[in-house]
C-alpha cells in the first residue's frame, strides 16, 4: 500500500529575519508539510534557521536537508539536535549525509577523506547520536524519544546500507558524485537499480522507511520537450527522452506533473517529495492537487 504524499521545501537563500519568517509562512500557506534547511557554506546556518522556521509556522515539521556530518562533532551535534527538537516542540526531523563538496571542506580547514572514510564517519556519528539522545542522562533532552526521525541521503551501496540500517527516511538524489564531489545525473533506469539495492539491504526491517526524492527543477510548461532542450548540454550522456524521464525534474502542466509524481510513487516508492526553494511557488498547485492522496 502506497504511503500518502508528503512535501518539503529546502530553503537555501540567505535573508533577513523578517524575510525568512515571511517565506516560511508562505510555505505553510502553500501546503508544504516540512520546511527544510541545507548545510552548505554560504547558505543559512541550519539550526537557528530551523528554529526560526518553526516559530514562523504552526503545522509544518522542520528539518535539515541534509547536515554534512564532516562539519560536526557528534557530541556537540547531539546538543544542537536535542535543543532544536525541544525548541520546536518535537517538530524536528534530522537529515544527515556525508557531504559532497570538497571545496567547502577545504574552505573550513576540515579533512575531506575518501568516500569510505566519509561514510565511516557518518556511521560513527549516527551511532553516537543514537546512544546520546536515547540516554536518560543526556542533557538537554530531545522532545521526541529516543530521537527525532532520521533521514539519510545518498545513492551508493555504502550509504544505502547505512540508510537501511538506521534511517526512518531514505533519500535519493537522482545523481552520483565523483571523488571531488562533482555531480553526475543518473538515468531513471539507474535509479530503479539504486532503489532495488536499498530494498535488498532493508529486507530485514520490521517497518519500511519512507522514501524521499529531491526534485531539482519545477517548471510549468505546455511543451515539455521545448523546456528540457536548453538543459541537454549539461547532461550530454542522456537522450531527450531519458532527460524527460528523470525523477529529479518536474516539467509540464500541473496535471502532468501531478501524474508524474503518482507514477514515480508507483515505480520507485517515492512518497516524500522535496523541492528546492526556487521552485516553491511553482510547485504549490501540484501540492493542492495531491493533498490527501
Amino acid at each position: 500500500m502506497a504511503r500518502p504524499f508528503r512535501f518539503g521545501v529546502n530553503m537555501v537563500t540567505p535573508c533577513t529575519g523578517d524575510e525568512w519568517r515571511v517565506k516560511c509562512a508562505r510555505a505553510e500557506q502553500l501546503g508544504y508539510d516540512v520546511v527544510l534547511v541545507a548545510d552548505h557554506i554560504g547558505m543559512p546556518a541550519p539550526f537557528p534557521a530551523v528554529v526560526a522556521a518553526a516559530e514562523a509556522t504552526e503545522h509544518p515539521r522542520v528539518g535539515t536537508f541534509v547536515l554534512n556530518a564532516g562539519f560536526w562533532n557528534p557530541t556537540l551535534l547531539a546538543r544542537e539536535i536535542a535543543t532544536t527538537d525541544a525548541l520546536t516542540d518535537g517538530r524536528f526531523e534530522l537529515g544527515l549525509g556525508t557531504g559532497y563538496v570538497r571545496a567547502e571542506h577545504d574552505l573550513a580547514g576540515l579533512p575531506w577523506g575518501t568516500p569510505g572514510e566519509r561514510v565511516a564517519h557518518l556511521r560513527r556519528t549516527i551511532r553516537e547520536l543514537d546512544r546520546l539522545l536515547a540516554s536518560d542522562d543526556f542533557r538537554p533532552r530531545p522532545a521526541q524519544r529516543p530521537r527525532p526521525p532520521l533521514l539519510v541521503g545518498g545513492n551508493g551501496d555504502r550509504m544505502l546500507r547505512l540508510a537501511a540500517e538506521y534511517a526512518d527516511i531514505a533519500a535519493f538524489t537522482g545523481g552520483r558524485a565523483d571523488a571531488d564531489g562533482r555531480p553526475t545525473v543518473i538515468t531513471a533506469d539507474d535509479l530503479d537499480g539504486r532503489v532495488a539495492a536499498y530494498r535488498r539491504f532493508a529486507s530485514a526491517r520490521t517497518e519500511p522507511a519512507e522514501l524521499n526524492v529531491l526534485v531539482q527543477m519545477v517548471e510549468v510548461t505546455a511543451d515539455r520537450r521545448a523546456a528540457i532542450r536548453p538543459f541537454l548540454s549539461f547532461i550530454p550522456h542522456l537522450t531527450e527522452d531519458e532527460a524527460l524521464d528523470l525523477p529529479i525534474l518536474l516539467l509540464g502542466t500541473v496535471e502532468q506533473m501531478t501524474e508524474q509524481l503518482r507514477t514515480r510513487r508507483e515505480r520507485y516508492g517515492f512518497s516524500y517529495i522535496t523541492v528546492l526553494e526556487p521552485g516553491m511557488e511553482t510547485f504549490g498547485p501540484v501540492i493542492e492537487q495531491l493533498h490527501g492522496e
